[in-house]
Formats: C-alpha cells, structure tokens, sequence
C-alpha cells in the first residue's frame, strides 16, 4: 500500500497530490526518518502527520489498509490518532480565533467602505465634500 494513497484514502489529505506533496517535502516520518510517497505501509506502523494548517504535528498510527477513498466513519476506523490532547486543545484554541477573526473581517469594519456603508456613514457624519 503506497503511502500517498493511504493518506488521502483516510482523508488527512484533501487530494492525493497534496499527500505526495507532503512526502516529498520531507512533512510525513515515521521514526524520525522522511517517507518517499511511494513507501510501503503495513498495520502497525505509527506516522508523523503534519496537521491541514502545519501547525502540529499528528502521531497517526495504521490500523487498517485502505485503497480506495472512504466514508468519514469508515476513515477514522482506518487509523488511531494519538496526538495528546494538550495539542489538540491548543489547535482547537487556534482554529475558534481564526473563525472569530473571520467573521469579524466578513462584518466590513475593514478596508474600504462598500456603498451601503458609505452611505450610512454620510447620513451620520453629513457630506465630506
């Protein structure tokens, strides 16, 4: 079972090309050594997993071998995730803000005023010109 292949068939990569990307670059290890996205897996084998932002690490271990692309419940089977949870926590931490810092910026108190707000803003302030 080819690396890469394995990746994406349990969903921690998007696209297959993502995972050998990953490979390639040196990201995914297992006992300290870079993988090859050819490299062959067996169940047993415990990998380093960078995460979708590469923010952390994932300590990923292969409980089932998969060749085709899977149901999410069918992908967590596939795998034991023994990431500790202090790390997991802090991601988690991280990913909130990231979504408050969203939905501020998606609110339009950034940048340049749309119509709407400029208007708004002249009925307030009266005309600048």
């Amino acid at each position: 079972m080819r690396l890469d292949k394995w990746l994406w068939s349990v969903r921690l990569y998007k696209t297959r090309s993502q995972a050998s990307h990953d490979c390639s670059a040196g990201k995914v290890k297992r006992g300290g050594k870079h993988l090859k996205p050819s490299t062959s897996l067996k169940i047993g084998d415990t990998l380093e997993v960078p995460s979708p932002d590469n923010t952390y690490k994932r300590t990923v271990e292969v409980v089932q071998l998969l060749e085709k692309r899977v149901s999410a419940a069918l992908a967590r089977e596939a795998h034991l995730d023994h990431t500790p949870s202090e790390i997991l926590a802090e991601a988690e931490k991280r990913r909130l803000a990231q979504k408050e810092n969203r939905q501020f910026r998606k609110e339009g108190d950034q940048g340049r005023l749309t119509k709407q707000k400029r208007r708004q803003w002249e009925d307030r302030e009266g005309k600048f010109f």
